[in-house]
């Protein structure tokens, strides 16, 4: 499952979409379908307008991250959760250091956090979710970046074998389990709270979410933009890959909340 996720991903993505449905344009064209040939390129250039000059990357995510608001920080705080996916794996590999991404606000978070309550435990689970499985994974690169923000390496509990979100959740309950810890903060990115949540609610885990790593303003509303198509087509990107992730739990028998707590 975990392969065929990333190969569906690899032809659902806006841009792959695109550029797909123009590739069925010219067969149609080469085949004298002239007037599905027209309609085929219609709707890639429908696909790529949508996705680099329209908000609505940003606009959807702002849904998800309006799910779930931080509460106050509990005192005593005896753990909190931190899903991997702040580092670049590839490029940390072939520079060295720790090189992070557009998620590396979960990791900063939880340095902040875990100064300010020196008695809680980190568990960062988090494993290399590439293809090839030949890098090391957040949780294995935890140590050094704590270390770094000046929170003790001892405080924490690694998990590194998961390498998508069910797997974060599964393989973190059996280490809560054995070293007895309950109640905890799970620190993700925002827009991916409600999902993460429900993968927690469905194993029996409770937590308290913390979300980070915010994509959008919150105040986005849905229309056309012209001044970022990069930034346009990332986002939308993201939004649909973690929509689509949503539906794909749904069926799985997970219920991610979608409206406002």
């Amino acid at each position: 499952m975990f392969v065929a996720g990333k190969i569906l991903w690899l032809v659902a993505q806006p841009l792959s979409l695109a550029f797909l449905f123009k590739l069925l344009a010219i067969a149609a064209l080469a085949f004298g379908r002239r007037w599905l040939a027209f309609a085929l390129t219609s709707i890639a250039a429908g696909i790529m307008f949508v996705t680099l000059f329209t908000s609505t990357g940003a606009w959807a995510l702002q849904r998800l991250e309006a799910v779930y608001l931080r509460p106050d920080l509990p005192e005593p705080l005896a753990c909190m959760i931190v899903l991997g996916g702040a580092f670049d794996l590839e490029v940390t590999a072939g520079r060295g250091g720790m090189e992070m991404n557009q998620s590396a606000d979960r990791f900063i978070e939880a340095a902040r956090i875990a100064r300010l309550r020196p008695e809680a435990k980190i568990l960062v689970s988090g494993g290399d979710g590439s293809f090839s499985g030949d890098y090391a994974g957040d949780a294995e690169l935890a140590p050094a970046f704590f270390a770094a923000m000046g929170v003790d390496p001892s405080r924490l509990v690694r998990e590194d074998a998961s390498r998508n979100t069910a797997e974060n959740v599964a393989f973190t309950k059996t280490l809560l389990a054995r070293d007895g810890l309950s109640s905890c903060l799970l620190i993700t990115s925002a827009y991916h709270m409600p999902r993460a949540v429900s993968f927690f609610e469905a194993q029996g885990v409770t937590v308290t979410p913390w979300p980070s790593d915010y994509r959008s303003s919150g105040r986005v509303a849905l229309g056309l933009d012209f001044t970022q198509p990069t930034l346009n087509a990332q986002l939308t990107a993201t939004a649909l890959r973690e929509w689509l992730a949503i539906m794909r739990a749904k069926l799985g028998g997970s219920s991610p909340r979608l409206q406002p707590s």
